[in-house]
């Protein structure tokens, strides 16, 4: 679904992204670890066309790299970003319809479904987003990249600051959304909820990935979790 291979990227004259290679399957719930300043959010953000990117990022079999953001977007490619940028003055059911492609037929999701997986968000359907919760302006902000029916969504720290419930209805949305066939790269700091839902795990220090293995493998890779994850 995704192959990205020797990235590269720059802030100026900081070399941040220093040969970045991974992919993403079909259906697959990949998660990129790593402390904060390491260039987790520079990788979503250099593939989905805000960073202008060195090296080759294939999606579906598809150069897309140096592709604007909107047209990476209508290839099927979904982002969540950290910032949770939903629409704040309009209501919560407008900004999940802002998020559909209307020239598409019906998608895996809809609004009724979203409502009845998130039941917060049903009971402030007309209520302006800027007026919910930073968790569910999180939910929302989800349930309307899903809207737009993508083959693939990048997750940028979903769970940062939310409550421990909030966290597991996240994760089990992660789940049903891998099992209707969409891939997933989840950016997560918090290491008990990628264990949990993935089935590999990249981690990165320094602009590189120093890692790659299966939840089970990194329970057992003490050095890994000393020298890379652990404050």
């Amino acid at each position: 679904m995704l192959k990205v291979s020797d990235l590269h990227a720059f802030y100026g004259k900081s070399h941040i992204l220093q040969g970045v290679n991974f992919d993403v399957a079909e259906g697959e719930i990949v998660s990129l670890l790593g402390r904060n300043g390491v260039g987790r959010s520079t990788t979503v953000k250099t593939i989905m066309g805000e960073v202008e990117p060195q090296g080759s990022i294939q999606f579906k079999g598809k150069e897309i790299a140096g592709k604007k953001s909107f047209e990476i977007a209508h290839l099927g490619l979904g982002y969540v970003p950290e910032n949770r940028d939903i629409f704040p003055t309009l209501s919560v059911r407008q900004n999940l319809v802002l998020g559909m492609k209307t020239n598409t037929p019906q998608g895996r999701w809809n609004i009724d479904e979203m409502f009845n997986m998130f039941p917060n968000l049903a009971e402030r359907a007309d209520v302006p987003g800027g007026a919910l919760s930073g968790g569910e302006q999180q939910m929302l902000c989800m349930c309307r990249t899903l809207m737009g029916d993508p083959d693939m969504i990048m997750i940028d720290e979903p769970t940062e600051g939310l409550a421990p419930k909030i966290v597991e209805q996240l994760a089990q949305l992660l789940q049903e959304i891998a099992k209707r066939g969409v891939s997933i790269l989840l950016v997560e700091q918090k290491l008990s909820i990628a264990l949990k839902i993935s089935n590999r795990l990249y981690v990165m220090g320094h602009g590189k990935i120093v890692y790659e293995g299966t939840p089970e493998s990194l329970l057992q890779a003490d050095d890994v979790k000393a020298e890379w994850l652990e404050v």
